[in-house]
């Protein structure tokens, strides 16, 4: 039996956040991703998604590795994926792929390399925008590359690939929905310490993070990924071994309406309290007609002085978290809000835990976020 235990949402191609590759795409190009474990196996196999394509994507070949320094790889440890016994395959325009398992063991915790080889123009690529870990692109057919010499061109976005799945056979996965706060950012870079990592840490169970920077609960957005209520069947519920839901999803629906600093979605329409408890009700819904276990609900963080906050988003945001606390809809409820606000002002993250824009944890915060969570699960 194969468990999730590596997720990226997948994201429209666009400019997003920071410089990427996905509006151009990849030709007689090798492509190198390092993920992070959140359990182990004996065998191991990827999913492909091709879910923005609007024609064919061909997939040359594709390898795994345990991952050493920047893209190199541990010696002995490359193997070739296949897909259904091809080397290579065709992934059709909105569509997706998983490979043949491959024999590597692995552990909680461990990097995996994923490499991909284009030999034709790919066109945009599906990609996942802000991964806070560096990915790779060199000349040519790399696939069985040890070293990582030839992969001279980084980027911090992942491409194509959306899970990682192993013969792990667990059926307690834990599940994180939101937006840039469970995407990590504010976490260091390169270093694994987004509140994901944290919480797979200190439960030693496999935790799958389906956060997008920016996300919506109740509107699409070109750079900001697709609604929660729409995305959550394919960010969550459709990968193996997944019992435990935990939502933090929102504090853009009200903030980005306060905002002068977000051109990419304008005019932010103005939601209610009332509009987003009725989102919240429908990803509960959709998770407990998908047969999960438990559905935990997370309060918004604290953002006063923030450029998301106003006496608007603080009304709302008040309003939201009282309902999350108290109405039952969920199975438990962590409060992030109280665990993260600053002593003397409880709308305000503690000092502490400010990355420093006033809105995102830094790695001190994430921690104590998976500490409340691990604390209901």
């Amino acid at each position: 039996m194969f468990t999730a235990v590596w997720t990226a949402s997948p994201q429209q191609p666009s400019e997003g956040f920071t410089p990427n590759w996905s509006r151009e795409g990849f030709w007689r190009q090798s492509l190198r991703q390092v993920v992070r474990l959140s359990a182990g196996g004996g065998r191991v196999r990827v999913r492909l998604s091709h879910t923005y394509g609007t024609s064919p994507l061909r997939i040359a070949g594709a390898s795994v590795a345990r991952a050493a320094d920047g893209a190199a790889v541990e010696p002995g440890s490359l193997r070739r994926l296949t897909f259904g016994g091809a080397d290579a395959v065709e992934i059709p325009a909105r569509g997706q792929v998983v490979s043949d398992p491959a024999e590597l063991a692995l552990a909680a915790g461990d990097s995996l390399t994923v490499t991909l080889h284009f030999d034709a123009a790919t066109g945009p690529a599906t990609f996942h925008a802000q991964a806070f870990t560096p990915s790779y692109r060199g000349p040519g057919d790399l696939l069985m590359a040890a070293g990582g010499t030839a992969f001279r061109d980084v980027t911090e976005s992942w491409y194509v690939l959306s899970a990682v799945e192993t013969d792990a056979g667990r059926t307690d996965g834990i599940a994180l929905f939101g937006d840039s706060i469970t995407d990590g950012f504010g976490s260091t870079p390169g270093a694994d310490r987004r509140w994901s990592d944290a919480l797979a840490r200190r439960t030693a169970r496999p935790v799958l993070n389906a956060g997008i920077g920016g996300n919506l609960l109740l509107n699409d957005s070109a750079w900001y990924g697709e609604k929660g209520v729409h995305r959550l069947a394919r960010d969550v519920l459709a990968h193996p071994g997944v019992d435990t839901l935990v939502v933090l999803l929102g504090l853009n629906d009200i903030g980005f309406s306060e905002t002068d600093e977000q051109p990419t979605y304008k005019p932010a329409p103005i939601v209610t309290a009332a509009e987003l408890i009725e989102g919240h009700r429908g990803l509960i819904r959709q998770a407990r007609e998908a047969g999960l276990r438990r559905v935990i609900g997370a309060t918004l963080l604290p953002f006063a002085g923030s450029d998301h906050w106003g006496e608007r988003a603080a009304k709302t945001s008040h309003e939201l978290n009282e309902w999350i606390r108290t109405s039952g809809a969920y199975d438990a409820v962590a409060d992030l809000h109280h665990a993260l606000a600053d002593p003397r002002d409880g709308d305000r993250l503690h000092p502490s835990y400010d990355f420093g824009d006033h809105l995102h944890p830094n790695d001190a915060g994430y921690e104590v976020m998976a500490e409340a969570v691990a604390a209901v699960l």
